[in-house]
Order: C-alpha cells, then sequence, then structure tokens
C-alpha cells in the first residue's frame, strides 16, 4: 500500500510539473488553434498596462469614459505583506486613465479606499468590474473586513486570524458614481450575501457581470460553502440575476453551481460576455482539466447562462507569452482576463500577472498586462 500510495504521488507530480511548464511551440499553437480568441491573441508589449511602485497589482477592468479616455479599475496593495493573503486584509481599487485602450495607464485616485473595520467592506475592496448604464458607473467588487490591527509581513499568514476572518467575510458589493473619476457611493450591505446550505454559505468573490439588453444583470460569480461547520470547500462557479443593476440578485440554477470541482473541474477568475451567438466565459483551468496546462485560460458556452459546455476547442490563452521582442516566455502567475469590447469587438485582453517561476510565494513584483487581439481573418 505505501509503494503505491509513492507511485501515485510521484505520477501527480510529474502530471502538475509538467502542466506548469513553459510552452515552447506557442506560436505554433496559437496559428493551429480553432478557439476564437487563442488564434487571434497578438504579440503583447513589454511595458505594463499599469503597475505601482511598492504595491503588488492584480486584477483590472477598463471603461471609455464620456471624456473620450479610458478608465481602468485595479486591485492594489502594499508590498510590505505577502501576496498572498495580503489581498484579503488590505486591497484597495483604484483608478488609472489612458488616452488609449491598450495603455500605459496613469494612476488617478483611489475609487475604493479602506473606510474602516466596521463596514462589511472596509479593510479590503478587490476584483473590480466597472460597467456604465445611463450615464452613470458601476463597480462591482469583492470587499471582506477584520477587526485586526495591521499585520506585519510574517504574522500575516494563511492560517492567521486576519486570513481566516477576512477570508470568511468576502462578499460581493457594489458602488455608483455619476463620473469615473468619482466620488463612489458604496452600499451599506453587500448585493449577494452568503446562504445557508448553499454552494456559497462560506463567501462570495469574483463577480463578472454583464448588463443584457432590457438591463437586467447577469453575473458570474465564485463561492465556496462550509464543511465539517468551521472548514471550507474548493471552489465553485455560480449564476446570479437582477433586474436592474442595483438589485434585488437571486442565484439562478436552483442554488446550484454551474462550474464545480466535482463535476466540470475547479474554474476560477471568470469573464463573462454575450453576443449574438450566446453567451461565452473565459476562466483559469486550475488544475489542467481542460487545457493541459495549469493556469491556461478555458472558454465556453451557453444558451442561457445556465447550462455550459466546454469549446470543442477550449484553449483560449497561455500562461506562456509571445512578446513584441520575440520571445516566449511564461508567466509565474497570469490571472483575472477582462476582454475590452470596443465597438462591439473584441481588442485587447488584460491579465493580472507576475515574475518568477510560479506560485504567489516566489513573486518579487506584478502588474497588470494586455494583449491586442488581432482582427478575424
Amino acid at each position: 500500500m505505501k509503494r503505491y500510495k509513492l507511485i501515485l504521488f510521484f505520477n501527480i507530480f510529474i502530471l502538475l510539473t509538467a502542466s506548469a511548464q513553459k510552452i515552447e511551440n506557442l506560436v505554433e499553437l496559437k496559428q493551429q488553434s480553432e478557439n476564437r480568441l487563442f488564434h487571434r491573441l497578438d504579440k503583447a508589449p513589454r511595458t505594463p498596462a499599469f503597475a505601482s511602485e511598492g504595491y503588488w497589482v492584480w486584477g483590472s477592468s477598463i471603461v471609455k469614459g464620456d471624456d473620450g479616455k479610458y478608465h481602468m479599475f485595479v486591485s492594489r496593495f502594499p508590498q510590505k505583506l505577502p501576496f498572498h493573503p495580503g489581498w484579503m486584509v488590505a486591497s484597495e481599487i483604484v483608478h488609472a486613465v489612458s488616452d488609449i485602450p491598450q495603455g500605459p495607464y496613469r494612476f488617478s485616485d483611489i475609487a475604493l479606499p479602506a473606510r474602516g473595520a466596521q463596514y462589511w467592506d472596509g479593510r479590503s475592496t478587490h476584483n473590480p468590474r466597472i460597467l456604465k448604464q445611463n450615464g452613470k458607473y458601476y463597480l462591482i467588487y469583492m470587499g471582506s473586513t477584520h477587526p485586526f490591527a495591521e499585520p506585519t509581513y510574517a504574522q500575516l499568514t494563511l492560517d492567521s486570524p486576519w486570513c481566516t476572518v477576512a477570508r470568511a467575510n468576502k462578499r460581493i458589493g457594489l458602488a455608483v458614481a455619476d463620473s469615473p473619476y468619482g466620488p463612489w457611493k458604496r452600499l451599506d450591505e453587500p448585493i449577494l450575501k452568503t446562504q445557508p446550505g448553499t454552494f456559497y454559505s462560506f463567501l462570495t468573490s469574483n463577480p463578472s457581470p454583464i448588463i443584457q439588453e432590457d438591463g437586467s444583470v447577469l453575473m458570474i460569480f465564485k463561492g465556496r460553502h462550509y464543511t465539517n461547520n468551521y472548514e471550507h470547500s474548493a471552489m465553485s462557479l455560480g449564476i446570479a440575476y437582477a433586474p436592474a443593476i442595483e438589485g434585488p440578485y437571486h442565484v439562478l440554477n436552483n442554488n446550484q453551481p454551474i462550474f464545480e470541482v466535482n463535476g466540470q473541474g475547479e474554474a476560477e477568475d471568470p469573464f463573462l460576455w454575450k453576443d449574438t451567438e450566446g453567451y461565452h466565459i473565459l476562466f483559469k483551468d486550475h488544475v489542467a482539466k481542460f487545457t493541459g496546462e495549469r493556469g491556461g485560460g478555458v472558454m465556453a458556452h451557453s444558451e442561457n447562462g445556465i447550462q455550459w459546455t466546454v469549446d470543442k476547442a477550449p484553449k483560449a490563452y497561455s500562461r506562456t507569452i509571445e512578446w513584441e521582442d520575440g520571445k516566449v516566455e511564461m508567466q509565474g502567475q497570469l490571472e483575472r482576463p477582462f476582454i475590452f469590447f470596443e465597438n462591439g469587438k473584441p481588442t485587447y485582453i488584460f491579465f493580472a500577472t507576475m515574475d518568477g517561476p510560479g506560485g504567489f510565494e516566489n513573486a518579487s513584483h506584478s502588474w497588470n498586462m494586455v494583449i491586442p487581439i488581432k482582427d478575424k481573418e
């Protein structure tokens, strides 16, 4: 039995190691791909779309403003804390501006700063999605709070009180403004709370909403549920609906997930959009189930936003990047995909990324990067 377990562990280790290696034939794979996105990914510029000295930078979302400029909302948190779980306890959403959609974006202001432990989102705001409707701007995001003093680098671990409480307090919220420069009115309650007995009884996070033709909102989100009364489950993705952007939101599919670890596989970092063919989603292939690459991108489609089918050619992006300078390199992490559409066409895809061989603990800095999407041939 011991020998069997050792062999099984060794095989799993080899599989995971192989799936996290640089893809040497990336250019050829993109050229041959039948995936609507992967085939059209161009070379990436080395210049970050957004970076912030002294801060870890993570996921972003972009909107074109009434001023003709492009406005990015992006997470950042101080590098004096470890990346993971620093974002849970000290992230803020900042606003940056560019004259062109691909950036680089210049820091403008802090959109959603810390506002005190008494608020549900008082200590951390993260994972922004920016929407515009009827002259107003809406930020949908993850917020959390905790009642402790600021931790030191050494104190903040995954099993520390800061992380334990902040993780359990993660919820999805909404802020509204008349201008991308603010001021932002934050709601006193989350728009999507946890619910006992569901796959999101522990937390709600990672919102990806779209405004539909009738003004209603469909939103994919990440949930976890309680196990053994005090532990939490693996992540699942669910779908919520609201008749208007300010709510009320309720979870569809009879409170069942649309992607889960025991079904379609563990998925994370969803990006949702809709076109004439129906609904589409990008998500991170957390365990290399669909693409053979840990952290690679998967594309799936749906007619109603509830029942989903993984695309025939599922691989939508890779952690290995083709750069404008001709080099092909694997990023330490490549997460939080966001496709920017202009005049109904996908033109750029943005990612949160970091250096290093992989793993949050092995990075020295992170930034937001962009890849142009080529026109259809």
